[in-house]
């Protein structure tokens, strides 16, 4: 018997649909990615109709199983810090050797005009502020490692009597034969003059000598006359405070080395640049006190 083509039909639809009830799963479209991974939605795609959280519009909740930073604006670049200020070496107020050489340098290019004297005072703060404006660094008047660094390209490492153009240098040891009686003590390697009483120091002072042509004699003599307000009869020059030692030449107050310093040179005699030390140590020296001139 035959079965009509329409029975057929339903039966067959019926037991689709028991099947579907039965599995409970949904159909989907099989496309070709879905074919190639077994029919499962490859990863980091996101399903057909539904759009990823990282594509969620600017202030907009992400999508639920989004990264919860994805939302957050971006934190601006934290600023690059300052360079360090450049160290500083001296400034007001110091002393030493090292701004002694300092001086001579400044002096050497023309910003300093006085000698070196070893302490950072006004006229050393000047010249460093000049010194800085011209080559564009900070006018800060303190010499920090770069504005050194560019003097001393510029110029020569200073001598000893560069160094000590207007006085201060260290006194040498005094010579055997100051060391007893009342003797005017003088060095020609240190360029002092010791005032010593039985091996005592009483007072030293910066002193300067002859030049090649006009020395000083060296040697040990005695004062054998004192002029207090004498002027020489050969170059006509005051002599203030001459105690004379040997023919024509004295231990004399010379205001020529009290201006320009190791500069210059005397015609022979020992020329002093303080003047109120020489006028006390003028006072205290007596005619037959011995002079012991020594390198």
């Amino acid at each position: 018997m035959r079965i009509p083509v329409m029975w057929r039909t339903g039966a067959v639809a019926t037991t689709m649909a028991a099947l579907v009830a039965v599995s409970g799963c949904t159909v989907q479209t099989v496309g070709p990615s879905a074919e190639t991974s077994g029919g499962q939605t490859p990863a980091g795609t996101a399903p057909v109709g539904t759009s990823p959280a990282s594509k969620s519009p600017a202030g907009t909740s992400p999508t639920p199983g989004g990264s919860p930073d994805d939302a957050k604006p971006s934190k601006p670049k934290p600023a690059e810090p300052p360079a360090p200020a450049p160290r500083t070496l001296w400034s007001k107020d110091d002393r030493g050797r090292d701004v002694r050489e300092l001086q001579a340098r400044l002096r050497q290019v023309l910003w300093l005009h006085e000698g070196p004297t070893g302490t950072y005072g006004g006229s050393t703060v000047t010249a460093v502020k000049g010194f800085q404006g011209k080559r564009g660094l900070p006018k800060t008047g303190k010499t920090d490692a770069v504005t050194w660094q560019r003097l001393v390209r510029m110029t020569r490492e200073p001598g000893k009597w560069e160094l000590y153009a207007s006085g201060g240098q260290p006194a040498a040891t005094p010579d055997p034969r100051c060391m007893t009686g009342r003797v005017l003590c003088v060095s020609k390697t240190s360029r002092t003059l010791r005032w010593m009483i039985d091996g005592r120091t009483v007072s030293t002072m910066d002193v300067r000598f002859g030049s090649q042509y006009t020395p000083t004699r060296e040697g040990v003599f005695n004062v054998y006359f004192k002029s207090r307000h004498h002027v020489s009869t050969i170059y006509d020059s005051p002599m203030p405070y001459a105690m004379f030692f040997s023919g024509g030449q004295a231990v004399h107050y010379s205001s020529d080395f009290a201006a320009t310093g190791y500069y210059g040179a005397s015609h022979g005699c020992v020329n002093v640049r303080d003047e109120g030390k020489i006028a006390a140590l003028f006072s205290q020296v007596r005619n037959g006190d011995k002079v012991v001139v020594y390198w």
